[in-house]
């Protein structure tokens, strides 16, 4: 076997592990209110359509994003049929693609071992492997940009203006256009900002940006992305003002929505991370604790360049009160790295030492364990309902939210037992490789939780079961309407238009466009007016709201409800009893 089928072979056996993990059960859990309903939608209306050019939602041009994770599901849509695996099926990928990324890119910095725990180690952080397993284009940011700075570190190794290192760069260009494609101008300026500041630091700025050949990186990058942005600008009058000032500046620079402080992603990172991040400092202190020579100023060359990754996307990320959990996707691969790095380093270190070590990760993971299980005695105290979510641990019934806390304390005891097993097994076996096996194996048992948290956590957060006993009426000829909200993904279960009552929402800026304009009801003046027509109206309404709507005439009928949200029809006699089925209570309560 040839060298380079040797070292694939680890490659390809990453990628299929991380297929089957990321892949299985993909389609089951309904899709989550608001984003991943919006992007199925979107996706959906896209393949429906056939225009590629401008993305709608619910019939409105909607430039929030890059087209490429549209382009993506819709192509998995008419491949695979309308359904949750085919749009979230592009993140896994995705995950996937960024996971032997990963380990490519470690095994060039420390070896094929330390390539296989970073894979193990990104592959299974938990906010990785949460999104690997939702719709939304933040995964393909973190497999471009990934790419794309490996690629330029490959470049980094060699002189510049060599054959091998433009190659590499032209590779970096094609991987940072893509990353513009599916998440915006965002990764072209974090990839830039990470190279740049690297250099910098090596001291090679002047030279390499003297001897790297910009026009042809520049000529690629504007071949991928350009002629989207032409072709949509020409098409869209105010697509690039809403696009570059509204979608990325003012957002970056007001705190519109999502507002947090600058502290919010420390716990996100330490939490989305371990039990990983516990080795981190390990692997820093393992490149700069060495002696000097030519190998290890190589590698702490390349901790730099992972530790510059992480903190210009942390830095960038922190700045803007704007956050999501999910913006710090791309900063977990270098994360990855210098843990397994210090994972690796566990088995050249003296056994007491790791057991030192050891003993503070197994009380780390025990007091988290405690403070998880104190927070759950004190909402039951408190009357959290129902108190049996709890004792048991392992609750089955309906009620999702005491299944999630009875997930949450499973998630205890997978933090705290196999690291306390663990700790008291390592006295009597080899103690580094006691040590990585726990690590493993409560990464395993977390991603399982998790897994099943995200199945009891979908009654809360979507409305697939409301879809499909409201779709028949719709399918007759009644009309979708939803009141003072928008249900992101009632088009794409209903495959219907979702009219819009007094809402406009992230739908405003081209909402007045000749093709939008019919997506909206302006006032309950003109709902009630409709209502009381001759055309069958469906009306989703949330709970609270539905005091506001007993006045209308015919009287509302409750057909469907799936968590906060009730469908009434102003025509019981369209299909069926009437009867609202699935209602915990009496939906009618408030109405006049």
């Amino acid at each position: 076997m040839t060298p380079r089928l040797t070292r694939m072979r680890p490659r390809l056996l990453t990628a299929a592990v991380a297929a089957i993990i990321y892949l299985a059960g993909l389609g089951g859990p309904a899709l989550w209110e608001p984003d991943e309903g919006r992007y199925a939608a979107i996706a959906r209306a896209m393949a429906l359509s056939g225009d590629y050019v401008t993305p709608r939602n619910d019939s409105v041009r909607y430039f929030e994003k890059p087209p490429l994770i549209y382009w993506a599901s819709a192509g998995a849509i008419k491949l695979l049929g309308r359904s949750e695996f085919a749009v979230r099926s592009q993140a896994a990928l995705a995950s996937v693609g960024a996971v032997v990324v990963t380990q490519i890119l470690a095994a060039s910095i420390a070896g094929e071992t330390v390539g296989l725990l970073a894979a193990l180690a990104l592959g299974l952080s938990p906010l990785f492997f949460i999104f690997a397993r939702f719709a939304s284009p933040d995964p393909a940011l973190a497999l471009f940009l990934t790419a794309g700075l490996a690629s330029f570190y490959r470049a980094a190794q060699g002189d510049f203006r060599r054959r091998s290192s433009r190659y590499w760069m032209w590779c970096a260009a094609v991987m940072l256009a893509l990353g513009t494609l599916a998440k915006g101008p965002v990764a072209l300026v974090l990839g830039a900002l990470i190279g740049l500041l690297w250099l910098l630091l090596e001291g090679r700025a002047r030279r390499a940006l003297a001897t790297i050949r910009w026009p042809e990186c520049v000529g690629i990058y504007l071949a991928i992305t350009a002629p989207w942005f032409v072709l949509v600008a020409a098409r869209n009058p105010g697509f690039l003002q809403f696009f570059v000032i509204h979608e990325h500046w003012q957002r970056f620079t007001a705190s519109t929505e999502h507002g947090w402080g600058p502290w919010f992603f420390v716990p996100v990172v330490v939490l989305g991370t371990w039990p990983f991040f516990y080795f981190v400092p390990l692997g820093l202190c393992d490149q700069f604790g060495a002696r000097n020579t030519d190998e290890t100023a190589k590698a702490r060359s390349a901790v730099r360049f992972l530790v510059v990754w992480f903190a210009v996307i942390f830095v960038f990320f922190s700045i803007p009160r704007s956050k999501l959990g999910e913006y710090i996707l791309p900063g977990i691969p270098p994360l990855a790295i210098l843990a397994a790095i210090g994972l690796n380093r566990l088995a050249a270190m003296e056994s007491a030492t790791t057991r030192r070590i050891f003993g503070w990760y197994a009380a780390i993971n025990l007091a988290a364990a405690m403070a998880v299980a104190a927070w759950l005695l004190f909402l039951r105290g408190s009357g959290f309902p129902p108190a049996r979510a709890i004792f048991p641990l392992f609750y089955v019934g309906t009620n999702p939210t005491a299944a999630l806390a009875s997930d949450c304390g499973v998630l205890a005891m997978a933090l705290a037992i196999p690291a306390s097993l663990g700790w008291l097994s390592a006295r009597n076996t080899e103690t580094s490789r006691t040590f990585r096996s726990c690590v493993a194996f409560t990464a395993i048992l977390v991603a399982g939780v998790l897994i099943k948290a995200r199945v009891d956590g979908t009654p809360l957060v979507s409305y697939r079961d409301l879809a499909a006993t409201i779709a028949p009426r719709l399918h007759e000829g009644c009309a979708l309407v939803s009141y003072h909200h928008f249900v992101q993904s009632l088009p794409f279960y209903t495959e219907n238009r979702e009219l819009l009552v007094g809402y406009r929402g992230e739908l405003a800026p081209f909402g007045d466009s000749p093709d939008a304009v019919a997506t909206f009801i302006p006032t309950d003046a003109r709902l009630a007016a409709l209502w009381s027509g001759p055309r069958c109206l469906v009306l989703v309404v949330n709970r609270g709201d539905l005091p506001r709507i007993g006045s209308l005439s015919p009287r509302p009928v409750p057909i469907a409800c799936e968590g906060k949200k009730i469908a009434v029809t102003n025509r019981a006699q369209a299909s069926g009893s009437g009867s609202a089925r699935g209602c915990a209570e009496t939906p009618t309560k408030g109405m006049k």
